[in-house]
């Protein structure tokens, strides 16, 4: 019963929250950032620990493995495409990847940020699944990764289309690789209103960062925290 209880809660502060920010496209009013807090508030309103609320919606969790494994679509839909600009994007994405797991190091030492909290903040440039597998990995929290994925997917989402205008960026695949890397979920979305072209390599942005992240990130990221030693 309560699985049922919390599983229709989430679900309806999640679409509730989206005609909101869809009215209104405030950047505070966006799914990932306010439906949290809602819910935060529903269930401390009820008295609900975090651990209930955890694992009576376990199953929502359970569900980013086939969202992982469902990538696998855009790139067979894509693969004509994938072969025409293999180059570009493979050393694009490979390049982002890097620049944001060494700016997000660099960063986070500045500042003197502790190594459980290093750990898990590095692979943030990745969509959730990815990023969660790869914390696990590298002996990151999880939970912190995918508090700071979404906000490197919200910040990407609001000064991507900015950072486009000011450059006067043109060509689909530019727009299109930078959102995807830069906000990956949340910079596809974005890119859907630019056009079909940047939203397929937007996708494709996506899914390439996560790959590489996956297998050089599990690498560069103990590499990184032994230096850091």
């Amino acid at each position: 019963m309560m699985m049922i209880l919390f599983t229709i809660a989430t679900f309806l502060i999640y679409r509730f929250v989206k005609i909101i920010y869809a009215k209104w496209g405030i950047p505070f009013f966006h799914p990932l950032l306010l439906s949290p807090i809602l819910l935060i508030l529903v269930i401390s309103i009820f008295h609900v620990s975090a651990d209930q609320y955890m694992d009576a919606s376990k199953w929502l969790t359970h569900m980013l493995g086939p969202a992982t494994i469902a990538f696998a679509v855009p790139i067979y839909k894509n693969l004509p495409v994938i072969k025409k600009y293999f180059g570009t994007i493979l050393i694009s994405i490979t390049s982002g990847a890097l620049v944001a797991i060494l700016s997000t190091f660099a960063l986070a030492k500045l500042i003197h940020l502790d190594n459980d909290f290093i750990t898990s903040i590095l692979p943030r440039s990745i969509t959730t699944p990815i990023a969660i597998e790869v914390s696990k990995e590298v002996g990151g929290l999880p939970t912190l990764t995918t508090v700071f994925v979404i906000i490197t997917g919200i910040v990407g989402g609001i000064v991507g289309p900015m950072v486009i205008k000011w450059l006067a960026i043109k060509a689909p695949i530019a727009k299109g690789l930078a959102l995807g890397m830069g906000a990956h979920g949340v910079g596809t979305n974005k890119a859907m209103e630019y056009g079909k072209q940047e939203v397929t390599f937007s996708s494709l942005a996506m899914i390439f960062a996560a790959i590489i992240t996956l297998l050089g990130g599990t690498l560069l990221i103990p590499l990184l925290m032994n230096i850091h030693h």
